[in-house]
C-alpha cells in the first residue's frame, strides 16, 4: 500500500492491516527457512510496510489531542 493509502485509515485499521502483515511475514519467513519461498524481497517489503504503519501510529499518539 502506498502512503496516502495508510494515511486514510483509521488507527484501529492499521493496527489490524499490521497484525496481518505480522502474520504474512511468519508464512514467509518459515517457507524462506525451507528453500520454498521464490522473491526474498518480498519479506523486505513487508517489513518495510510495517514500518509505515507503525510511524503513522506513532504520529497519531503524538498528535495533540484536541480540547
Amino acid at each position: 500500500m502506498k502512503l496516502s493509502e495508510l494515511r486514510e485509515l483509521s488507527k484501529d485499521e492499521l493496527l489490524v492491516k499490521k497484525a496481518e502483515l505480522k502474520d504474512q511475514i511468519f508464512k514467509l519467513r518459515f517457507q524462506h527457512s525451507l528453500g520454498q519461498l521464490e522473491s526474498t524481497a518480498k519479506l523486505r517489503n513487508i517489513r518495510r510496510e510495517i514500518a509505515r504503519i507503525e510511524t503513522l501510529v506513532g504520529e497519531e499518539d503524538r498528535k495533540p489531542k484536541a480540547e
